[in-house]
Formats: C-alpha cells, sequence, structure tokens
C-alpha cells in the first residue's frame, strides 16, 4: 500500500445535511426538512462508519469535523455516538481534534455543554457579518446580538473557537470591511475563516445575478484591496494566514483543513461527502449520493451510500496534491510531486515565477509569496502538467 498518504494524515468527515434555511450563496449540499427521522439518521450514519473503517482497517484518526448543513442541529447524543464508534473502529489520538460546525441560531448553553460532554472540543461558528443589514441580505436567520451570545457561550466551554465571516459584500466599502475585521479580531479565541463572497451557479445569488439583479458588489479592484488589508491586519495582530482564506494564531491551525491541503486520507460520511482512502489497489476518490433520502436508502439496502469510486492514478494524485498544498503558506514538497507524478515538475515555469517574485523556492519546497497567492490559479497552470 502507497503509504503517501500519512504526510497528511488521516480524518473522518461526517455530513449532515440538513439547515433551517437555504442561505441565497450557499452551494453546499443542504437542504430543508420539516423533520428529520434521528434514530434511521443514526444508524445510517454509523453503517457508513463501519463500511468504510472495513476498507481502511485500524488507523491513528487525527481529527473529526461534523460538517454541514447544520450539525448544530443534531442531538448532542447522536454527536457522541458517532465519536465513541469512530474511536472503536479506529484510534483515537490522544489530541484529536473534534470540531463541530454551529449556527447561531441553533445553541444554546446547555447544547453546548452536551456537545463538549459528548466529545467535542473545537467550535467553528457560521457568524459570516457582524451587523444586521448584511445579516439579512446574506439570508441568515440570525442577529448580530444572537450571534456575540452564541459565541460568548462557545468561548466559555471550548478552548478552540473559529468563526466565519465574508466580505467583499453587497453595498460593502474597504472602510467598512476594515472596522468589521478589526471588531472580529479583537473577539477571535484563535482561529478565524475569512471568505470573500462568491457567486457560485445554482444558488439564488448566481440566479440574480445572471439576470442582472445582484447589485453593489464590489469591483475586483476593491475585492483585491480587502484582501490585501485582511492579510496586513490579521498578520499584525498575531493571526498571519496559514491558507489563502484561514487565519489562525500559532498553533491553532485547523488540524482537518490541514489532512485535505496536505493531501492526507479521509474517510467522508454522509449525503454528497467526498473521501479519499489509499488502499491497497492505491489512492481512492470517492463521493456519496448527494440526495440525503436516496442516500440513507442506499445505505439501508446495501450498506453504503457512495456514489462513485474512482482509483486515481499517479499524476492525478500528484495534481491534487499541488492544488490543495499550494493554498497553504508553506507550499508544496516537490520531491514529493515528483513521486506522486512519475515525472519531474515544470522547473523551467518555477525559476521564472521566482524572478517574477510570485514564488519562493527553498531546499525541496516552492510556496506562493503574497503576491502569487492573489494569482494563484494562474501559477497552477504553470506548474501542473
Amino acid at each position: 500500500m502507497n503509504a503517501d498518504w500519512q504526510n497528511g494524515g488521516f480524518g473522518i468527515y461526517i455530513h449532515w445535511p440538513f439547515c433551517l434555511a437555504k442561505c441565497p450563496y450557499c452551494d453546499f449540499n443542504s437542504h430543508v426538512r420539516a423533520q428529520v427521522d434521528i434514530a434511521s439518521w443514526q444508524v445510517a450514519l454509523l453503517t457508513e462508519l463501519r463500511a468504510n473503517a472495513a476498507l481502511t482497517g485500524r488507523r491513528v484518526v487525527q481529527s473529526v469535523f461534523f460538517g454541514g448543513g447544520t450539525p448544530s442541529l443534531m442531538p448532542p447524543a447522536l454527536v457522541g455516538a458517532l465519536i465513541d464508534e469512530i474511536g472503536a473502529l479506529w484510534s483515537l489520538a490522544p489530541n484529536a481534534e473534534i470540531t463541530l460546525e454551529a449556527n447561531p441560531t441553533s445553541v444554546e448553553a446547555d447544547k453546548f455543554r452536551c456537545f463538549a460532554k459528548a466529545g467535542v472540543n473545537r467550535i467553528s461558528m457560521g457568524v459570516q457579518a457582524l451587523n444586521d443589514v448584511d445579516l439579512r441580505a446574506l439570508g441568515r436567520m440570525h442577529s448580530a446580538d444572537e450571534a456575540m451570545q452564541a459565541f460568548d457561550i462557545a468561548r466559555n466551554i471550548f478552548k478552540r473557537v473559529s468563526f466565519d465571516l465574508i466580505y467583499a459584500r453587497q453595498n460593502q466599502t474597504l472602510a467598512q470591511w476594515e472596522a468589521e475585521l478589526r471588531q472580529a479580531l479583537r473577539l477571535a479565541v484563535d482561529h478565524l475563516s475569512l471568505y470573500q463572497l462568491t457567486i457560485e451557479s445554482g444558488t439564488r445569488f448566481g440566479d440574480l445575478a445572471a439576470r442582472g439583479r445582484l447589485r453593489g458588489l464590489p469591483s475586483d479592484d476593491v475585492s483585491a484591496d480587502m484582501y490585501d488589508l485582511t492579510q496586513a491586519i490579521c498578520a499584525d495582530e498575531g493571526m498571519p494566514a496559514y491558507e489563502i482564506s484561514n487565519h489562525a494564531r500559532p498553533g491553532a491551525e485547523s488540524r482537518h483543513n490541514l489532512i485535505y491541503w496536505r493531501y492526507g486520507d479521509y474517510a467522508g460520511i454522509g449525503p454528497g461527502a467526498h473521501g479519499r482512502l489509499t488502499l491497497n489497489e492505491g489512492r481512492f476518490a470517492r463521493e456519496d449520493l448527494r440526495n440525503p433520502e436516496a442516500w440513507r436508502k442506499s445505505v439501508e439496502d446495501i450498506g453504503h451510500g457512495i456514489k462513485q469510486n474512482d482509483l486515481l492514478t499517479g499524476s492525478e494524485q500528484a495534481c491534487e496534491y499541488l492544488l490543495m498544498s499550494m493554498r497553504l503558506i508553506e507550499g508544496s514538497n516537490i520531491n514529493r510531486f515528483q513521486q506522486l507524478n512519475g515525472a519531474s515538475i515544470n522547473q523551467a515555469a518555477v525559476n521564472t515565477m521566482v524572478a517574477d517574485g510570485l514564488l519562493v523556492l527553498k531546499d525541496d519546497r516552492i510556496a506562493c509569496t503574497a503576491r502569487g497567492r492573489v494569482v494563484l490559479n494562474a501559477i497552477l497552470r504553470e506548474l501542473l502538467p
């Protein structure tokens, strides 16, 4: 078995696909349902965990991530049952990071305490904006005050707390984003995810944009200025970027996301979940059925919800590794890329971009400079075979 995955580690991602409402910018696999049969969902999620463990054998799990959807809508008892099963099927590392995404509309002090007792030790909160006007425009169901109350609850219960903000929003100025970012940094515990608003097809915002009805978005130049300002202010405040959109105090980086970006293995559990598993035959790209009801029926009928299970070639793995790792400030290991690819990286392109100030090359690693991160997609096009 190829041991390359051990460079990134092994984690478990569990997808809870249900939300109270669908946000207009969201293209995640999330669904609104009037009722959810918790007992049958617990059986299905446990069944798919066991199916994945039968493939991998016992491994050390460095991280578990409950994403969605809105995982904080899950009963804590269900979260605890899944964590316990992961520990029984594999081995949880002594310092395993167990993250649960939460929306301010679905939290209360007692529920957070129950999540902590169930084994969750890190919360990632979807705040998105710190004023009510923009929260309404983003389709969020909480107010800024509710978000701050939920955040206070979280940081009094969990040592590790992150929250998300979206910038380059409609009618947002550079000065407004700077004020909001500085407020966020005063609140932050150890981690911030700061995403530029992107308009995705198939979303309500995407439909409005296609009809010319999504007004007030900042220009590309203003959006770029917001990105540059974000990097500078966060670095000055001791929370530098370790990835394009993620900032953390030293040692507080999301260990689960680092598994993705360092191209480790991860089991994807639940509707629409993706996974990468290295087995005897090689590394497989796995994807579950997206529709919640179709996924659950598949698990009930055949023991898993996998829709796609493709064996990756060496060059495909090398491509994925570069796409993921170059998002990190630490960059990519050239030797690892070449071992996966079976061929050398485009050294001429590397030399040119180093000379142009877009890349740095040190020993066997390449990484983007601050200038390079702004044009990462163009850099990747030059580097990939």
